[in-house]
């Protein structure tokens, strides 16, 4: 389990190799993304609160990077945490995440990318619930929520 060290850690040594890269041109993530997915993912954008369709879905499966549809969060750490945006306690495994200091109006976070494509999704904090004490707040407009994983091993 990630904790609020291990975050700060990556933000400032390094993060954790992902298991592929996806690098494409500006040209082709505005051919493949919406308007508002391009400004959020690739400009580093926020959705305003509470206007994300994910902010209160809590369907079983997985939330994948809109970008490069690398398994980002599962749905059994989604939690209410009343600040506007989707949130989870842990990434679905320590290198899916990338972690950046972020230092952007006049305030000091840590910013969190897809380790595949280099995505924007959001940001992390450490006000979140135990055990981690993680808060990962996200847009949804980065995200897209596949359900079809619970359906996948149900058929097993």
């Amino acid at each position: 389990m990630l904790t609020w060290k291990d975050i700060i850690k990556y933000s400032v040594n390094g993060n954790p190799t992902p298991n592929r890269r996806v690098e494409k041109t500006e040209a082709e993530w505005r051919q493949q993304l919406t308007l508002e997915q391009y400004r959020i993912t690739r400009q580093k954008g926020t959705e305003r609160p509470h206007s994300g369709a994910l902010c209160s879905i809590y369907d079983e499966g997985q939330y994948n990077c809109i970008c490069c549809d690398t398994p980002l969060f599962d749905s059994t750490i989604k939690f209410e945490s009343g600040s506007g945006w989707p949130s989870f306690t842990q990434p679905i495994t320590p290198n899916a995440i990338k972690y950046h200091k972020d230092s952007s109006f006049g305030m000091v976070r840590v910013e969190v990318m897809c380790n595949t494509c280099d995505g924007h999704l959001g940001h992390v904090f450490p006000d979140g619930p135990a055990p981690s004490g993680l808060r990962y707040c996200i847009n949804s407009e980065s995200m897209q929520l596949d359900s079809k994983i619970e359906e996948h091993n149900n058929d097993k």
